[in-house]
């Protein structure tokens, strides 16, 4: 087989640029503000719901499966097609669901702070990704000038961010969830509080179901994608007005 070492090394770059990317946007250095949520740990912890590790992995991975598997990752997924297929309608279609279906006022602030953030981070960077320019880079630039006239939402926007690599779908949910799981482990180490240990094994529980999660939130159609988390929006209205807090939800 006639390969030709170019071409082969450009591939390879490519897909090493893609990784970089992805963790880029899952760092907790990404300056959103995601290590200043909670989601309402902080209030489970408070009220007695969760005291110690285990209750506490417990609780994220119910998390994972009920709230980020069947709603956030699904938009997410949704938003990184759409934005490939330069399909803005859908893109504003998803954005306005998630607006929509916010259950507390604290979880609709965090989603549209967050959204903020990114593209104000994306507008002030270079171009991003850092390839060559194309019709491709114009139109992403188009792109983020119409999302920052809308109320911009977390998944949309980290989808349109990246929808601009050459990673998978998947690849691209993966890191969001991760990036997910690494804050909310870490605002538990802070509001149990737990040593760095104990975070580095609940970072390690979810990271066993993170995968399966991407792959159900990758299969859910627009009739099966959900915003419903009872007890996870009365322990984040209660948030609202716990007496002390370290974090914004």
């Amino acid at each position: 087989m006639n390969i030709n070492p170019s071409m082969n090394d450009a591939a390879t770059a490519s897909s090493a640029l893609s990784v970089l990317q992805l963790m880029w946007l899952a760092s907790p250095a990404l300056p959103v503000g995601g290590f200043s949520y909670s989601e309402g740990l902080e209030a489970a912890i408070d009220s007695g719901r969760v005291q110690d590790e285990g209750a506490v992995a417990a609780w994220l991975v119910d998390q994972l499966w009920l709230g980020q598997a069947r709603s956030e990752l699904v938009v997410l997924a949704q938003a990184v097609r759409a934005w490939r297929a330069n399909d803005r309608a859908r893109a504003h279609a998803l954005n306005d669901w998630v607006l929509h279906t916010r259950e507390t006022a604290e979880l609709r602030l965090q989603s549209l702070q967050m959204g903020r953030s990114l593209l104000e981070w994306l507008r002030q960077l270079p171009p991003w990704p850092p390839l060559p320019h194309t019709s491709a880079d114009t139109q992403a630039q188009a792109h983020l000038q119409a999302m920052q006239s809308w109320p911009p939402t977390w998944p949309v926007a980290f989808g349109l961010a990246a929808a601009q690599t050459t990673a998978s779908v998947r690849d691209c949910v993966l890191a969001c969830a991760f990036g997910w799981a690494e804050n909310m482990t870490q605002a538990a180490i802070k509001a149990v509080p737990l040593g760095q240990t104990a975070g580095q094994r609940i970072l390690a529980r979810l990271v066993e179901d993170i995968p399966a999660a991407v792959d159900e939130a990758l299969q859910r159609t627009d009739a099966q994608r959900m915003a419903f988390a009872p007890l996870l929006a009365i322990v984040s209205a209660q948030h609202e007005t716990q007496y002390s807090r370290l974090f914004r939800s």
